[in-house]
């Protein structure tokens, strides 16, 4: 306890700047301190638990030892609870019933917004934050519980969660209007391994799904893997030829409406999977949270169709 009474949020986040950009200095201009300021924060961390909290990974660089990676993320989850309590605050200050993060993954940004005006006009006491972030940070976020709800893809096996099937993500391998292939009716597997693929990084949804469909085509490899960041990077290369690509119908309904994308014809296309509403098991939604899942649930599936017409 003595230890507890001693720590401070100062130092935890000297720690956690220094970490972040593996410089004192660095921090010192992040934190709006001078350097011997972060060092003193530093060394007080340290003498009160009586062991390194960094070591040196470089001539100037710095980074956690295990003692301080440990000490780092139990700071990162209770930020998070600080910062739910402080939305839970201004929640109640401003009259509202409630607050909800709802966590989406980065193709869903393309409707999520639209579904959350919606939650805010059929539940206008409840405050609805929306958190938009790649797969690992959704489930790190289910796993810190950070988010409420949150919407994806494929459910993960950790940490055990409740997934409710709420519409289709149907998934197409695109190719620019002007494309080579875009006109040539069904294509051969031989045919879409000639071509440059461009894909997320590894671990993300769409590329587990890339790579499984380009290994079903049991043909070899593709002649050259292009990795992208974000979807909207993919579509974008894709439309200037740099490419072809699977993407979520989702993420390029206004391209293909106006004809910019093309969808190549393929055995085993388009790949249609599901979306799903997700919470984590041991915490079943109550109060607001289950008013704002059971609304998705109702208010989602109008959205999905309008969004895949187009």
């Amino acid at each position: 306890m003595k230890r507890l009474n001693s720590l401070t949020f100062k130092q935890l986040r000297a720690l956690r700047a220094v970490t972040d950009l593996r410089s004192i200095s660095r921090a010192a201009d992040d934190l709006g301190l001078t350097p011997p300021a972060v060092h003193s924060q530093l060394k007080a961390l340290e003498e009160n638990f009586d062991c390194a909290m960094l070591h040196r990974s470089g001539p100037s660089s710095f980074a956690p030892t295990p003692e301080g990676a440990a000490l780092l993320k139990a700071f990162d989850r209770a930020e998070v609870s600080l910062e739910q309590a402080v939305h839970s605050i201004d929640a109640l200050r401003s009259g509202k019933a409630g607050m909800v993060v709802l966590g989406v993954v980065s193709t869903a940004k393309y409707f999520a917004p639209e579904l959350v005006a919606r939650l805010r006009e059929v539940l206008p006491e409840v405050e609805v934050i929306l958190k938009v972030g790649n797969r690992g940070e959704i489930i790190s976020g289910l796993e810190d519980r950070a988010y409420d709800l949150a919407l994806m893809g494929r459910p993960p096996r950790t940490p055990p969660v409740s997934a409710t099937a709420i519409g289709p993500n149907p998934h197409l391998l695109v190719a620019s209007a002007n494309h080579p292939l875009a006109n040539r009716g069904t294509i051969t597997a031989e045919q879409i391994l000639e071509q440059p693929f461009i894909a997320r990084e590894p671990g993300s949804g769409t590329r587990i799904l890339s790579s499984r469909f380009l290994h079903g085509l049991d043909a070899g490899d593709p002649v050259e893997v292009i990795e992208m960041s974000s979807n909207e990077t993919i579509k974008q290369s894709v439309l200037a030829g740099l490419g072809i690509a699977i993407l979520s119908q989702h993420t390029i309904a206004e391209e293909l409406h106006g004809g910019r994308l093309v969808a190549l014809k393929a055995e085993g296309l388009p790949i249609v999977r599901q979306w799903f509403l997700l919470y984590p098991s041991a915490e079943p939604p109550t109060g607001a949270s289950r008013l704002v899942h059971d609304q998705i649930v109702s208010l989602v599936r109008p959205i999905f169709e309008r969004n895949l017409a187009n």
